[in-house]
């Protein structure tokens, strides 16, 4: 069979389907922005393709997302196109269609399934819209009009895809009801033989020298920001830090935006938020406050394990791979109590879990569990017994993600492209 991958960073989702299915022996090609020269990465031939020079345009800025994605849609049409002439059919194509990629390849192959990474459908309603009024500017009446205009990308997709695959159900559930019923639930899984305790663990970096005998405190996000609370996060470590006095606090990610608001110019989120809590926390007390930015896989597992009590919070949103992560990896976790967080935490069973914006509440379970021992193994091994029986890479979610493949591919040929 051959298998066309679409996706703006591949591997990206596709890290671990991607090689497996080349390694069945399926002929296995990706288009993305991510290689400016072909390459080939664990079977798999990986072709980039090019954006188009643009010069600026005035367009309403709520057809700025629009606009960019059918650029992206055009320029690998054009690519796909290419393909085609050089005589490669597709007898799947499996895509991610945030980026608009994948938006006019059924016109290139109108013969093709296409199964569809369904990340996340924007909803106009709380608690999706206006989660968080900090952040929340301009007509308040006006903010559903233009949520619904990202939608438009999702629109253009699902008429020519024969099914999707969602890693959450809470993603999954985003969708209309129209798409809903064609997407499938399968996490794209967690190796849990990578992510996992390791008593004698012992994290270095820089002068940071940390085992399991040291009161260590983690927060991690892609980006330091607001979607991923590290706004109530900083807020409550003055407390935090005063509470804990022998406690190390390590805090991974980088500084741009994956995720909501842009920092006013010239910012960002992460020195704004130092900024607002810094003249609260003596020199001593900072000096336990270490930011590695953005770290390698292998230390990032690392400070999992050594981690004591690992703070997560988010949005409704996506649920980041690092929360399971940390808990294949046997840790306490402290988690806000949104909906996609309790998809995978019950309270006082696979961790604690408090309201978002609830800082007090925050510093009140961190300071419970470090306080108790027992209560931290529990959750601990709760935390990574539902890793290995629901989420496992290997045992679960591979097969899952194969036989969604075989499913789509049993589906009624698709028509041809719709006006």
């Amino acid at each position: 069979m051959k298998i066309l991958f679409i996706h703006q960073n591949f591997p990206g989702q596709y890290k671990h389907l991607a090689p497996l299915l080349a390694s069945k022996g399926h002929q296995c090609v990706s288009l993305t922005l991510r290689v400016k020269e072909p390459i080939t990465w664990k079977g798999v031939k990986v072709l980039p393709y090019a954006l188009p020079d643009r010069g600026g345009q005035k367009v309403h800025p709520w057809l700025l997302d629009l606009d960019s994605k059918v650029t992206r849609g055009q320029a690998c049409f054009l690519a796909a196109r290419k393909l085609r002439d050089n005589g490669f059919v597709p007898d799947l194509i499996l895509a991610h269609p945030g980026w608009g990629e994948a938006m006019f390849l059924h016109d290139v192959w109108p013969g093709a399934r296409i199964g569809l990474y369904c990340e996340l459908y924007h909803r106009s309603g709380f608690p999706h819209l206006a989660f968080d009024p900090e952040f929340e500017t301009g007509d308040a009446e006006l903010q559903p009009l233009r949520i619904r205009m990202k939608n438009i990308n999702n629109h253009l997709h699902f008429p020519a895809a024969s099914a999707g695959i969602s890693p959450t159900r809470f993603q999954a559930d985003t969708f209309p009801p129209e798409f809903r019923d064609r997407i499938t639930v399968c996490h794209d899984g967690i190796d849990t033989d990578a992510a996992r305790p390791n008593p004698s663990v012992r994290l270095q970096i820089g002068d940071l020298d940390v085992t399991r005998d040291d009161e260590v405190i983690t927060f991690v996000n892609r980006n330091l920001e607001p979607y991923r609370g590290y706004h109530v996060f900083m807020r409550a470590l003055p407390r935090l830090l005063k509470e804990r006095p022998n406690a190390t606090v390590l805090i991974v990610g980088g500084d741009e935006v994956s995720y909501g608001a842009q920092p006013p110019k010239g910012k960002t989120w992460k020195q704004i938020f130092i900024d607002e809590v810094r003249g609260r926390i003596p020199a001593k007390d900072w000096q336990r406050v270490h930011f590695l930015g953005r770290i390698p896989y292998s230390q990032f597992v690392q400070l999992l394990q050594v981690s004591r009590v690992h703070v997560y919070l988010t949005y409704p949103f996506v649920l980041s791979w690092s929360l399971m992560e940390a808990m294949s990896c046997g840790a306490a976790i402290v988690a806000s109590g949104t909906e996609p967080v309790r998809e995978v935490i019950r309270d006082g069973e696979s961790g604690r879990l408090v309201d978002f914006f609830d800082q007090e509440g925050l510093v009140g379970r961190v300071c419970e569990l470090l306080e108790d021992e027992e209560q931290r193994r529990a959750l601990g091994q709760a935390a990574r017994r539902l890793m290995i029986d629901e989420y496992d890479l290997h045992k679960t979610c591979l097969p899952g993600q194969l036989t969604w493949v075989d499913s789509v591919m049993r589906s009624a040929p698709p028509g041809p492209p719709r006006d």
